[in-house]
């Protein structure tokens, strides 16, 4: 990483990573530092993130000119306007400490920090020195108390989904996809690294995260979805993904059989993504799918997209496509703006980081962000699980509520 230097910590090699993982969030939580814990899909390692500043910065998304760091954005963040896209919508987590499980297991420190935030990595490293290994409470992760602990009921819903249903056939919209929340109680001596650990041996293919901001709370996901990638030899990757069906109605991904509902659903974010690159003028582009993915216990259509950004002659590609591309119409509908006024008028839910997107940024000179779906809040005593269901002219607002249902178990079921 760029900008940092490897620290030659013994201790470190004396340790599990996990047991690193863990003292360096206590104490970095001890001095109310912003974290971010992550795993990618399809690997094995796990990354730390601590932002030693006072504040967690705002920023607005140019993602080719970020520090290293750690990106979330909540769903709100509108990007279509030029007042919208110069408000600082974006949460950006810097890489002060980073620390990754992989072959090297090193712990990276920036260079660049000021006396203040060098005095705090002094510390935070003497206080894991001292205390890694010892037996202690679980883990501690911040709390938004202002949040309160909601579900969207069932009829709620179903009246939500008629309405929604009525809305594309009265020719308004053509797509629409409603969210709901669920509240179940927090259990008891809840363990956090545990569970994020569960996520990742249960769902390999999903982008896991654990984020826990001062002021702004915990959240906790298992994601399948890219939003915008960039690989270290700028190659920009997005997907469409769309269609649900539980994983258990087939033997395997290709013996799925799809609806008409699920076939046309995800034909719409495909050619949206498309829409937006003849928008920018962008003709060079591959395309695969679509096809079957598993998504732990769920099936979805998926079709990917790829842009070799050197050859396209096209070096702020990342930026331009995440202000077209959010939100999705995987997690709003289309026509976007109209999609988004019937939701604010109509869902009667704070979606918050539901539905935005997360993930690290200009890490080992690449960018992962994921669509936040599968995703939940730690509250003091409660979770609030967040879903979404897309909604065509074809739709049930039963088989809709039971989408949900199946999206929400995702998490709920490793409780």
């Amino acid at each position: 990483m760029k900008n940092a230097d490897i620290l030659t910590q013994d201790w470190l090699r004396e340790h599990t990573s996990e047991e690193v993982i863990e003292v360096l969030w206590r104490e970095a939580f001890a001095l109310g530092c912003p974290l971010a814990l992550w795993s990618s899909p399809d690997e094995d390692s796990r990354h730390l993130l601590i932002d030693l500043s006072d504040k967690v910065s705002r920023v607005h998304p140019v993602v080719e000119e970020l520090p290293p760091g750690f990106l979330f954005t909540p769903y709100e963040a509108d990007f279509t306007s030029p007042e919208a896209r110069d408000a600082k919508h974006s949460f950006l987590l810097k890489a002060h400490l980073y620390y990754a499980t992989d072959s090297s297991s090193m712990l990276h420190l920036h260079t660049g920090l000021s006396g203040s935030m060098a005095e705090r990595a002094e510390l935070l490293l003497k206080n894991a020195k001292t205390n890694i290994g010892e037996s202690r409470d679980p883990l501690p992760f911040y709390v938004n108390k202002e949040v309160p602990a909601n579900s969207t009921g069932r009829e709620d819903y179903l009246a939500l989904a008629g309405a929604a249903i009525n809305e594309i056939k009265e020719g308004r919209v053509q797509k629409l996809v409603c969210g709901r929340a669920k509240s179940l109680p927090l259990p008891e001596n809840f363990k956090a690294l545990a569970y994020f650990n569960k996520l990742c041996a249960n769902y390999p293919n999903a982008f896991v995260s654990f984020v826990s901001i001062p002021g702004t709370g915990s959240w906790i996901g298992a994601t399948p979805e890219v939003l915008v990638q960039i690989s270290s030899d700028k190659i920009f990757r997005t997907m469409a993904l769309a269609g649900t069906q539980p994983a258990t109605a087939v033997q395997s991904p290709s013996d799925a059989v799809w609806r008409q509902k699920e076939i046309e659903e995800q034909a719409l974010v495909s050619r949206y993504i498309i829409n937006c690159f003849k928008k920018i003028r962008l003709r060079e582009f591959e395309e695969w799918g679509p096809r079957t993915v598993l998504a732990g216990n769920l099936m979805h259509l998926r079709t990917d997209f790829s842009v070799d950004m050197e050859a396209a002659d096209f070096p702020r590609l990342g930026s331009t496509m995440l202000e077209l591309l959010h939100p999705t119409s995987a997690v709003c509908g289309m026509p976007r703006a109209e999609a988004m006024v019937f939701l604010a008028e109509k869902e009667q839910l704070n979606r918050q980081f539901f539905a935005g997107f997360l993930g690290p940024v200009n890490i080992r000179e690449e960018v992962h962000l994921f669509v936040n779906l599968r995703c939940m809040q730690l509250l003091e005593k409660e979770v609030v699980l967040y879903a979404g269901a897309g909604i065509t002219g074809d739709s049930l607002p039963e088989k809709e509520w039971q989408e949900t249902e199946h999206k929400l178990n995702t998490l709920a079921s490793l409780l």
